[in-house]
Order: structure tokens, then sequence, then C-alpha cells
């Protein structure tokens, strides 16, 4: 119903601005007509392409804008699902936006330790069906993950992934608009992926940094030279709209570049050498059959490049003979699966109307104002608005452990129309817990654990590649997780009882989640059982297809993204990863595209061109 009133509201504007408004047009035409956003033809116009690229996700657009840089070579890419549309591009509705077929919807088994209050024990897990992939989806946050997670994956045996080693990469990515931080090392304006502060911020979310002051935190620029600290938050936003990878990347309109959307890839070919020359995929029901004389290059995610690899017999052997699937190789693919998890029902109410409530946001003049200057209350992603990396008592090592994520509503801020359905959040919860407190202004802050030790893995269920997988994240299987997040709990609390939130009379909403009524409400005791009936997934899963030495028995790919035991296949995305970097995963899915695209080039005899970057200490 939300959904509804919010396209009918934006219809209604587009009829009242129709002679007024040049940046709504300029909006409303870059996104309508798909044609304009990003060329894509019907079929493939040639048999045989020097690359196939399977996904059109944050890694696959950077290499489909890479890769096409050289002339002669001849670039497909293959992508199940289509354009982005306007709708994608408003900020605020991206949690609506995730209850639409533009979402690959794929289930997670029921979980034993946590998922307790999401419906049949199920917590969501959206990822993108589209040009852009799940960039389309997201809330856009920006972070680059910690030095020591790269210099940790170098250390592995994974020569080139020092963190001296991929800044460059980063740079060269962005083209970074942040007026307050300048002359910094650490950013570029060249790039093709547009990086801003939200343009418009709440007074909470100043408060929020105040907060960190008084607690003796820096104001910093996290993806600088610090890491612990608050911050507004960093995102791929182009004046107050998505920058999708899509967006971003694949607007070049090249001859030698084809992009082709409603193809759905299921098996890679390999030849009786051990090589890939091509992909089956569907599109209009039809099966089809496209060649590479190069390379296949999977950038299609953590979850669907771990099930080509397996539908096309690349995988743990018992597993794919026990579903009839040839075995080519034998790797761990689907194991070292990782995930960013927090905690979603901490609920500060205030006394006064600052917060992001829904309706306050559907009034005309709210409206209108983000259709002429797309700088208000709507341009905020999700209602997350800054952010905070902190070390707990736990911490190890000069890392974070924790991400506070700081937004100006909460789970009922929406009246439970939008967010909570996405997250399938029970009845009995919602309506016990965040009905009585409807229409009321609240704001929140998300404990997200950074180097969990839990470890999921990632299987088929069968072999028809259009039965989805069994994605068993097993959050909280290990009991020191739980622990960290309290400590984050613990941490977001002393914040709400500092002097700048108590102008607003912050009060911890205390109704008791329902499940956990035993315990004395703000115990230790009590959060233990609330963080397993509330969690929050970032959708930040990576490691399924990891990268490391050919002595490591769970490496599948190679650091060149080689797959082990078949030629001329790579895999460019977030399922490379060994380890988990901190924060979020998007921006380290675009530098493994610059990285990769850089690599292949160099392994075909293409010198990359060398562009004057910023330096860096």
């Amino acid at each position: 119903m939300l959904r509804i009133i919010i396209i009918l509201s934006l219809l209604l504007v587009i009829l009242i601005s129709a002679v007024k408004s040049a940046t709504f047009f300029d909006l409303l035409r870059e996104y309508t007509n798909k044609n304009e956003q990003v060329k894509t033809t019907y079929y493939p116009k040639w048999k045989n392409y020097d690359f196939i690229i399977i996904g059109a996700g944050s890694g696959g657009s950077v290499l489909a804008n890479r890769l096409s840089e050289n002339k002669n070579w001849k670039i497909l890419l293959l992508e199940a699902g289509y354009p982005e549309n306007l709708f994608h591009q408003i900020p605020l509705i991206t949690n609506i936006n995730q209850l639409t077929d533009y979402n690959w919807n794929y289930p997670m088994e029921p979980q034993q330790n946590t998922c307790f209050g999401m419906i049949n024990r199920q917590c969501a897990w959206p990822r993108g069906k589209a040009l852009g992939g799940t960039s389309i989806l997201n809330n856009m946050i920006l972070t680059r993950g910690h030095k020591l997670d790269f210099d940790h994956w170098k250390s592995l045996g994974n020569d080139g992934w020092s963190y001296e080693d991929v800044l460059p990469y980063y740079i060269k990515s962005e083209k970074f608009d942040i007026p307050s931080i300048i002359n910094s090392s650490y950013h570029g304006k060249d790039g093709y992926l547009c990086v801003e502060h939200v343009p418009f911020h709440t007074v909470l979310s100043t408060t929020f940094l105040e907060a960190g002051k008084k607690l003796g935190y820096d104001i910093i620029d996290y993806n600088g030279e610090q890491r612990i600290g608050f911050s507004y938050i960093q995102v791929n936003m182009d004046k107050g709209a998505r920058c999708s990878a899509a967006k971003a990347y694949l607007k070049v309109k090249r001859p030698n570049l084809d992009i082709v959307t409603g193809a759905r890839v299921t098996k890679v070919l390999i030849d009786e050498n051990r090589r890939a020359y091509g992909v089956q995929y569907f599109k209009d029901n039809k099966q089809k059959l496209i060649f590479s004389t190069k390379e296949v290059l999977l950038s299609a995610g953590t979850i669907d490049s771990a099930k080509l690899l397996m539908l096309s017999g690349i995988g743990p052997k018992e597993h794919l003979q026990e579903l009839g699937i040839n075995v080519i190789q034998d790797s761990k693919v689907g194991y070292n699966m990782y995930e960013h998890i927090g905690f979603l029902g901490l609920v500060f109410l205030i006394n006064q109307p600052v917060s992001v409530v829904v309706q306050n946001m559907l009034k005309p003049s709210v409206i209108l104002d983000y259709v002429f200057k797309r700088s208000n209350i709507i341009s905020i992603p999700g209602g997350a608005e800054a952010l905070a990396f902190i070390r707990t008592k736990y911490a190890s090592s000069e890392k974070p452990d924790i991400e506070l994520l700081f937004t100006s509503a909460s789970l009922h801020s929406d009246n439970g129309k939008g967010f909570r359905v996405g997250q399938r959040v029970t009845d009995e919860i919602y309506n016990t817990v965040y009905k009585p407190i409807e229409n009321k202004d609240a704001w929140s802050i998300w404990p997200i654990i950074q180097s969990p030790k839990s470890v999921g893995r990632l299987t088929l269920r069968s072999k028809d590649p259009f039965v989805p997988p069994k994605i068993d994240p097993n959050f909280f299987s290990h009991p020191d997780d739980v622990e960290i997040l309290l400590e984050g709990i613990k941490h977001a609390i002393n914040i709400s009882k500092t002097e700048p939130f108590l102008a607003y009379n912050s009060q911890l909403h205390n109704i008791k989640i329902p499940g956990c009524e035993s315990y004395e409400f703000a115990s230790d005791y009590y959060w233990r059982c609330a963080i397993k009936y509330l969690p929050s997934m970032m959708n930040h899963e990576i490691g399924t297809v990891k990268m490391g030495p050919k002595t490591d028995p769970y490496a599948v790919v190679d650091s060149r993204l080689r797959v082990y035991g078949v030629k001329n296949l790579r895999v460019v995305d977030a399922s490379i990863m060994p380890t988990i970097p901190i924060g979020h995963a998007n921006a380290v899915i675009f530098m493994i595209g610059e990285k990769a695209a850089d690599m292949i080039k160099q392994d075909w005899q293409i010198q990359p061109p060398q562009k004057k970057t910023n330096s860096f200490n």
C-alpha cells in the first residue's frame, strides 16, 4: 500500500511540475528510457566474443566498461534482470524496491540459532536482479575496509592484494565530491563512481556525531587514514539520486560492447581440455549458446557465481555426484561464506518531530521539494545517515570489531508497510513491540559485528538451474558473535545517554520482545535473547569462491582470480574474498572489478592506460 501511495504521489508531482522542473525531467529522462540509460541489445550480435561476462552487478559492470576500452575486443555482458527504473533512484524507498521483482528473493534456510522473530525463522536475503545488481537495492554506503584486512589477504598467500596494492584501484574508481574532505591522497576525482555525502542530514545525525565527540571519538573520513571514529556516511549518489554500478559504468556506448538483459545463464561450457569456451543461457524460455575466444568471467555474486560453478561441474565432488552432476574439478565451492550481521531492535523515542516518519515523507511539500532540489528527507537512503567504527573490549587488533549504523528512523517509521515486510518480521513481534509507537519520532542504532566467527555454506538443492540454492549462513553458531554484539548494544545505549541526545529526551523503547519476556529488560540476558530474535542482515555475504594459493585446501581461485583446474575462467565479485573486510562490501567489489580488469589486460598483453592518480601514504 505504501508503495502505491508513493508512486501515485510522484505521478501527481510529475503532472504538477510538467513545465517547471528541469532537475526533475533530467532525472525522469535519465531513468525511464532504458536505451538512454544503458545501451542494450535484444540478442548478441556475434556468435563469438573475446570475453563473456556473466552478471551486471558491481564487478561485472566494471569489467564491461574497462575491457571494452580495448576497441579490438568484443565484450558480451549477460544479465538475468533488466534496467533499473525511476523509483530505484529515490534513496528513501530502498526497502520498498526490495519487495519487487528486481530482487532474486532467495530463501535462507531456517536458522537454528537466530532469526526467531522472522517468518519461518528465515531472515531476508535481498539480492539485486537488474543491470547494476544489488547496487540498485542497497543503501549505497561506501566503505573500503581496513588496511589490515588487505594486508591479511596478502599474508594468506594472495600476492598483489595488500592495502598498498588495492588502494590505487579505490582511487581510480572514484568521482569523489565531498567538499569537507579536501586534498586527500586517499580519494580520486576522475573515476566513474560518484561518491558524496547524503545532501540532507537530519539534526539527529548531527547529534549522533556530537555524541561521539562527547565520548572522546574523532569525526573522521573512514575511507582515509583513520578507521576508528564517527562520520556521516559516504554514499554512491549523484546529487541526491542513486549512482548504481550500471549508472556509473554501463552508460558508455561502444560498438564492441553488447549488453543483453533477461538472459539467465545456466552453465559454463567447458571442453575436454578443461577450458571454458562459452556459456549456456535462457532468454524468452529458449536455450541459447554463446562462445568466447579468450575468457568467461563470472560476476554473478556470492550466491550465483558459486551456484553456476557447481552446475558446471566445479565444486565439492561428493555433493555434485549426489546430484548427478559430472565433476570436472573437485573444489570447495560454497564454503567460507561470511556475512556481517547486527541487531535491529534498538529504538530510542524522542520528543521532537525531527526523524524520518512516513506521514511526514508523503506530504506534497516534501515530495515537491525533492523533485525540484533532490535534497531533503527523501534523499536519505533507507533512513541511514551516519556511522561509527569502534573497538569493544573483545577487539584483538587495531581494527574495529563493531560498526554502529545510525538511522533517523526505526522498524515502525513506515507503519510496518515496507521495512518490516522486507525484513520478514512476524506479526507477533511487530504488533507487540512496534505498533504501539507508530507515527512517533524515534531513531535507531544498529550494532553490526565486523569480523564474525560464524561461517556458513551454500549448496545446490538440485541440478535444475532454476531451483534456488540452499543458503545456510549458520548465524551465531559461534557464541563470540553474540557477545561482541552485546558490547555493541551497550555502546549504543551509552551514546543515547549523552548530553546531545538528552536534549531530545531520548528514551530507550522498553516493550519486551515476545520470547524474551522472562528476562529483565536491558539485562545482558535480555539482549542476548533479543539479538537472536531480531538480527539485521547487511547483505555483505562473501567468500563462497575463495581466493588463495594452491596450498589452501579451500581456495577455488588464485590471486589473479583464475579458477583452479579450468582454463580461461575467472570469478570477479564478492565471492572471491578470503575474509570479510570491515564495513560494507560494495566498494570492495568495485575495487575488485577495477583490479581484475587490469590483470586481464596484463594477462592478454594489453597494458592498462597509465593515468596519473593522487599519491598515498
